[in-house]
């Protein structure tokens, strides 16, 4: 099976590190939050260790811990885009890093199967901010009203495929609803500890739309900051650790 309009990519995993990448349409794009989840479980492990990597995308965080020498005898991974599933294996082919790729939704490919380390790079922003957005061309985001249904999901399910003492690492966007996605990561594990935080003011392409963005943030489903005059908005890394 070839992949359609393939595109070749450039993305840096550190200072002086850059990965060339395979994508296609409908595969998202690896960005800031990307970069510092790659930081953050960095960060964190010390060993090498058996890894899942949720929403795989292009497979650039399996990749960019595997050249770290952070991987065990493969990476896993999985996206519900057949697209992003096959990128992922030209990646990891082409850095001979071993991988097995599945497709399916959420943890469904990986049904009994437990793990080290997950890593969870799907997207969490409330619908009507990735509606008017430009950062979902073509690839799904049915997020719900406030951002919170898949992270929920992801979370909640997240404590079955985790070895005693693994680690599950997931990002919360500003632009969702945060109080609520660290409320449910809070009731299901034991230990959850912010890894790793980046504020980034709020892109030209959503200014337009400040009347709406407001009234989200008044009702809860994201939270906006402004400072000198600009809108700011957050992207943090939580690790929870398996109860």
């Amino acid at each position: 099976m070839t992949i359609e309009n393939r595109r070749e990519l450039k993305f840096s995993t550190g200072p002086s590190e850059e990965i060339e990448l395979i994508t296609a349409e409908g595969v998202f794009t690896p960005n800031a939050t990307t970069s510092l989840l790659i930081q953050a479980v960095r960060d964190s492990i010390n060993e090498p260790v058996d890894l899942l990597d949720l929403g795989c995308g292009t497979g650039v965080l399996g990749l960019a811990l595997y050249l770290k020498g952070l991987t065990k005898s493969k990476v896993c991974a999985s996206d519900l885009s057949q697209s992003a599933v096959m990128c992922s294996r030209k990646n990891f082919e082409r850095y001979g890093c071993p991988a097995e790729v599945r497709a399916g939704s959420l943890f469904a490919p990986w049904s009994g199967e437990r793990f080290d380390i997950v890593i969870d790079d799907i997207s969490g922003i409330a619908q009507g901010v990735a509606d008017i957005s430009p950062w979902f061309q073509g690839v799904p985001c049915d997020t719900g009203e406030d951002g919170v249904d898949l992270v929920v999901d992801i979370i909640r399910d997240a404590p079955h495929h985790l070895v005693d003492g693994g680690m599950f690492f997931f990002p919360v966007l500003s632009l969702s609803n945060v109080d609520v996605i660290l409320k449910v990561a809070n009731e299901c594990f034991g230990s959850l500890k912010r890894v790793g935080r980046q504020d980034w003011p709020l892109p030209a392409e959503l200014k337009k739309h400040m009347p709406l963005l407001r009234k989200l943030h008044e009702e809860g489903s994201i939270k906006l900051e402004e400072r000198f005059g600009m809108v700011v908005c957050y992207t943090e890394v939580y690790c929870a650790t398996n109860p």
